[in-house]
């Protein structure tokens, strides 16, 4: 992801890849795309995702949610056991933490 406007965690860039593939729900792009996942690190085989939405108490993360999960758990390459998400609201998130790519898209 180029967007300089996410927080600076690590972002493991296998995790980020996988991620790429869980769609937000409501606007059908890539969450990762959307600047929604802050860091996402491995360790041994626990994946920590920190994340946050575009509004709080969206509705619809628990799709996410399950949606991230199986697609971490289904990995054969990494072999993740367990997913923990951290949803955090702090930076809140704005349009100008989508990719550029997504921002065109939008016009904004």
């Amino acid at each position: 992801m180029d967007n300089k406007e996410l927080p600076n965690l690590e972002r493991d860039e296998r995790l980020m890849k996988l991620l790429s593939e869980v769609i937000d729900p409501e606007l059908q792009i890539p969450i990762t795309s959307m600047g929604l996942v802050y860091g996402a690190k491995l360790k041994k085989k626990t994946a920590f995702i920190i994340m946050t939405l575009t509004t709080v108490g969206c509705p619809l993360f628990h799709v996410i949610e399950h949606d991230i999960e199986t697609t971490l758990l289904d990995s054969k390459e990494l072999h993740i056991t367990k997913v923990e998400i951290d949803l955090i609201f702090d930076p809140p998130w704005h349009t100008g933490m989508m990719s550029e790519e997504q921002q065109l898209e939008f016009g904004i």
